[in-house]
């Protein structure tokens, strides 16, 4: 943690917002939560939940702000807010559709960001959106070493995409751009040179509509959207074939679990002679029938942080889109990305030697839980991601992958056409989902 402090990248007036707001995350609830851990109690996923969902973005960025740099960007056209770090790969923290005091939706790991420690395979500092690259298993994988089992001990994500600080280009108040130089080597020793551009930025009401392909936002409707244009450029002398392993650019969030959560998958409707499984859901064992559900047009899969369990669409069985809906507190979430028509080649990221390794998902969504009874939960969080294609670039050639994020925050009456013109479904089949 002390080499995030360390990177810290110059303020910039009138761009970088500092906000001190006192803290409203039940801060005695998180200490509780950490001396129980200490003296080898179990955690109560019920308390952590609670905990979970109580922050404001405002106190979030405070806290954030005590260990690494917060750039914040913002809508005059309303209040939305969206936190970004540099020293997290222009990692998007979280954002806000009601300013410093609205709902914070990224979920941070406050305990490890406390720690100010590293830790050896992974650091989870959580984040709404972060850029990674696969794939993760097989033997092109970028996760092992060669030689190495497919089994956590041996597991490490890069440093590059962990801990490693990304320079900025240019910064406004809507927009930043952020580059990185790097060199990778996969399990079969392959070595990629590449240069990583990630552009992130926050949309207006009028972008937010368009982007939706909607007439209007209503006023009482709070919104906030933001949209990430990564780039990966080949560098290096030697063209990426799949002989000897591909990239795929991966961009996933992290966000705050509940118990009336429910993540929405629209897919291409289809036998399965001709499109393969609706959906993928082998990753960590088979997920039972009370939280993942395929129904005629949508796929569901609980996001209340209690199993851990992840999911996967083909580019046969994907649309351009996923979301979740949190019924209590009136919240949906879409995301929405670039999937080129045709391509069927994605990395391929099981845990073992492939005989298909360009046969893997487009849109993944992952729910945080105890990885083993009575073991601690990375989060828990609720997790949707997107893929580009397995990129095959010449020297000089660059891929690209666009994902663009969207909160939206209000009644049930303002929610339910919004959620029928994207999904085809209501908010009252969402609810009977389960039952």
């Amino acid at each position: 943690m002390n080499k995030l402090k360390n990177q810290k990248i110059k303020c910039i007036p009138g761009i970088l917002m500092f906000t001190f707001l006192c803290i409203s995350c039940k801060e005695n609830k998180s200490n509780d939560l950490k001396i129980s851990y200490q003296n080898g109690a179990q955690p109560n996923i019920d308390k952590l939940t609670e905990v979970a969902t109580m922050c404001t973005y405002g106190d979030d960025v405070s806290f954030m702000k005590d260990y690494i740099e917060v750039i914040e960007l913002s809508e005059d056209s309303n209040q939305s807010r969206v936190a970004v770090s540099a020293a997290l790969q222009g990692r998007v923290m979280s954002s806000s559709a009601d300013g410093e005091n609205g709902r914070s939706y990224g979920w941070i790991n406050r305990e490890l960001f406390k720690s100010q420690d590293t830790l050896e395979h992974i650091n989870v500092f959580g984040g709404e959106e972060r850029f990674w690259l696969g794939p993760e298993g097989g033997q092109y994988s970028i996760f092992f070493k060669k030689g190495t089992e497919f089994t956590l001990d041996d597991w490490y994500t890069p440093k590059l995409i962990d801990l490693e600080h990304f320079d900025v280009e240019s910064l406004s108040a809507t927009k930043v751009v952020f580059s990185k130089k790097a060199s990778l080597k996969n399990y079969s020793g392959f070595q990629f040179n590449m240069r990583i551009q990630r552009e992130v930025a926050i949309l207006s009401e009028t972008e937010t509509q368009e982007a939706l392909g909607l007439s209007e936002l209503l006023d009482n409707l709070n919104s906030v959207a933001y949209k990430t244009i990564n780039t990966l450029t080949n560098i290096g002398d030697e063209a990426w074939e799949k002989e000897t392993g591909l990239l795929s650019i991966w961009v996933l969030g992290m966000f705050n679990h509940s118990p009336n959560t429910t993540i929405m998958i629209p897919y291409v409707q289809g036998n399965e002679t001709d499109l393969g499984a609706v959906v993928n859901d082998a990753y960590f064992g088979k997920v039972p029938s009370d939280r993942l559900v395929v129904k005629e047009k949508v796929i569901y899969f609980k996001g209340d942080g209690k199993y851990r369990s992840k999911i996967g669409l083909t580019p046969q069985r994907a649309k351009n889109i996923a979301g979740s809906y949190d019924d209590k507190n009136g919240i949906l979430t879409i995301v929405k990305y670039n999937q080129p028509k045709g391509v069927t080649d994605y990395v391929n990221s099981m845990w073992e030697i492939q005989e298909e390794p360009y046969k893997g998902d487009v849109i993944n969504a992952y729910n945080d839980g105890e990885p083993e009874p009575g073991a601690k939960p990375l989060g828990p969080f609720y997790e949707l991601e997107t893929s580009s294609p397995a990129l095959a670039l010449k020297a000089g050639d660059s891929g690209k992958h666009i994902q663009t994020t969207f909160h939206l925050e209000g009644s049930k009456k303002a929610l339910n056409p919004i959620i029928e013109k994207l999904f085809g479904v209501t908010i009252e089949n969402i609810k009977q989902a389960f039952q």
